[in-house]
């Protein structure tokens, strides 16, 4: 059984857990009632993120009535754990299986392809995730421009916290910029 730890946001505008929000590094919960109403587009962060050791994260991604899930086999004593040192830490899904949270519609650059937990480019302004799999066009991770995860800062559009970005030079599928609303849950 999969217990909850976060709610993501949905909405462009809103960034309570964007790349650069504290609530990735601390101990404060974020509207706890939230977290008792099932899948729907209530953010809260629970105290589960710093409490809860887990062997796996299940991934959730809802995109209008849409909604898809993936499965990490990680074993931390929590996410806060993996998350708030800022420390990569990879995974080994592949670019695939992330694209599934997605859909039909997800778009990544061909190369680089880094993937896990607080997966970032060289460039602090371009594509990051706190979970998730950052693209380059180029041979390198130096200016990665495509992402799709949880957590997210991306260039040049930093207004989702939650999705698909691919946009520059020659994404898969094509430019994108997916919203989603995303859950985590750890077992």
């Amino acid at each position: 059984e999969f217990r909850r730890v976060l709610f993501r946001s949905v909405t462009t505008f809103q960034t309570t857990f964007h790349y650069d929000s504290q609530y990735w590094s601390n101990y404060d919960e974020y509207n706890r009632p939230g977290g008792e109403t099932g899948f729907d587009k209530q953010e809260t962060k629970l105290p589960t993120y710093w409490n809860t050791s887990f062997s796996k994260i299940c991934l959730g991604m809802q995109i209008g009535e849409q909604l898809k899930f993936i499965v990490i086999n990680k074993q931390a004593d929590s996410l806060l754990s993996l998350i708030a040192d800022e420390q990569y830490r990879n995974t080994s899904l592949g670019r695939d299986e992330w694209k599934k949270l997605i859909g039909s519609e997800a778009s990544l650059q061909k190369n680089c392809n880094m993937e896990g937990f607080n997966a970032f480019s060289t460039w602090s302004n371009r594509s990051r995730v706190r979970i998730g799999i950052v693209s380059n066009n180029e041979n390198d991770c130096h200016t990665r421009n495509s992402l799709i995860g949880f957590g997210t800062g991306s260039h040049p559009n930093h207004g989702k916290s939650c999705g698909n970005q691919a946009d520059e030079s020659s994404p898969d599928n094509g430019w994108k910029s997916i919203k989603a609303m995303g859950y985590i849950l750890v077992q």
